[in-house]
Order: structure tokens, then C-alpha cells, then sequence
């Protein structure tokens, strides 16, 4: 009884990080998985993650669709749960995924990859993030880039941009320009989210690598963290500030 009330409990968050305004509505919801559409192109999508030190976390990605085609930044946290996100997709939105793009090489963006693959979705990602996938015995993304990936959707175009080292050293992030949308990925914390796992971290480059991130991409509308609530670049001045070096 104590798990299932744990669980009910990391699912009401959950669903409450799919809706901080009133823009945002869910479009669906099982035990495992939550899509909330948050702008005309562009759909959140949660999954949970047993963790031995935080319990269980939600975790974000996005789904970006236009004409009958679809990108998805971050494969749900395991194999059965990106099926359920494949069928949506294919299903729901009547659109085929055309890439995948896991945004660093921890199992919260990458740990549904092989179900991908399984059906011939092509996955991209910085080399860092298949060199450090393929060392760890994860199943590593197919395609690499260097710095910047620019791919069709439809008639609209995605980024994925390495722009520095944070969360890990082969974090990126994603934008959608027609809908002013960025995936921080867990480059980027929620407002008031404490500065979570370390182990792979290069804290001291964090708050300068948030600040370019900011200075490239200013129009932005919408920013999708890794975990918890998204917002707008308020979550890049906090992250800036959470990891700012001592004076």
C-alpha cells in the first residue's frame, strides 16, 4: 500500500509539471506515461523513473510534429513505456517519427532507445553522447553530430546544439523555432528544483554554459527542463544562479 500511495503521489506531480498554464492540456494518461500538448507543434512528454537516491522522478522530453512527421527529443525512461509513446505518436497524431534524439547518455533519455530502433526510427546525438552510451553499456545513438543537428519535420526544422558542459559533458538541448519552444533537457532546472544528481557533472562550467545558451536563443517562449515544470527563460536565470561560482 505504501508503494502504490508513493506512486499515486510522484503521478499527481507529474501531471501537475505537464500544466503550468493554461495553454497546456493533457491529452493523455496511463500508469506509465503522460502528453500534454503545450504549443500548436509541440507536445511534453513524462515518464517515471525509479531512482535509489530521489525515489521515483518524472522526466521530460518533447515531441515536436508537423504534416504527418514527428521528432521526439528523449525516449521515455524504458522499453515498454516508449512503445506506449510510439503507438501515440503513430496512432494519436497519425505521424511518423523520423528521428529520435536522446539529449545526453543517462538512461532517463536514452533507456527506450533499442525500442527505436527496433522500428527502424533512425537516433542522433552529440558523439560525446554515443561514446559515453556505448563505455556505460547503454545502447548507443546511431548517427553522431559535433556541435549542431539541424532535421526536418514536416516543413519545419528542429535543432540540437551542444553548447557546453553542465548536467554532463555531452548535454545539448533542442529548439523548435516556429513555436519559440526550447528542451533544456537536464541542462536546465525547474524554479526551485535543488541541483540533483552530480556524479557526472561539471558544476563549475553550469551557470556559463546556461548564460551562452541564453544569449543564442533569446526569443524564446517556452522551456521544457529535464524534470519538473516548465516555463519560460526564468528557468535559465535560476539554473544560472543555482550554479553561479562562489565570489
Amino acid at each position: 500500500m505504501k508503494k502504490q500511495s508513493s506512486f499515486l503521489i510522484v503521478s499527481v506531480i507529474a501531471l501537475l509539471a505537464c500544466s503550468p498554464t493554461a495553454k497546456s492540456h493533457e491529452l493523455y494518461k496511463s500508469d506509465n506515461l503522460i502528453i500534454c500538448q503545450i504549443s500548436p507543434h509541440v507536445y511534453e512528454h513524462i515518464t517515471l523513473l525509479n531512482t535509489q537516491d530521489f525515489g521515483k522522478v518524472a522526466c521530460n522530453g518533447i515531441i515536436v510534429a508537423d504534416e504527418n512527421e514527428a521528432v521526439v527529443f528523449d525516449t521515455p525512461t524504458d522499453g515498454q513505456t516508449s512503445v506506449e509513446l510510439i503507438n501515440w505518436i503513430t496512432r494519436q497524431l497519425n505521424s511518423k517519427i523520423t528521428a529520435i534524439i536522446p539529449t545526453h547518455f543517462h538512461v532517463d533519455c536514452l533507456g527506450g532507445l533499442e525500442e527505436f530502433h527496433r522500428r527502424n526510427i533512425p537516433s542522433y546525438a552529440y558523439c560525446q553522447t554515443i561514446a559515453l552510451a556505448a563505455k556505460n553499456g547503454l545502447v548507443p545513438p546511431q548517427n553522431g553530430f559535433d556541435s549542431l543537428l539541424e532535421l526536418p519535420v514536416g516543413s519545419k526544422k528542429i535543432y540540437a546544439e551542444f553548447i557546453g558542459e553542465g548536467h554532463t559533458q555531452d548535454n545539448i538541448i533542442g529548439y523548435f523555432p516556429t513555436d519559440s519552444v526550447m528542451f533544456g533537457g537536464c541542462l536546465i532546472k525547474e524554479i526551485g528544483a535543488g541541483k540533483g544528481n552530480l556524479e557526472d557533472a561539471n558544476a563549475q562550467a553550469w551557470s556559463a554554459t546556461v548564460k551562452k545558451l541564453k544569449q543564442k536563443y533569446p526569443p524564446t517562449k517556452i522551456v521544457v527542463p529535464g524534470h519538473g515544470k516548465y516555463g519560460g527563460m526564468e528557468l535559465l536565470d535560476y539554473t544560472m544562479t543555482l550554479f553561479a561560482p562562489p565570489n
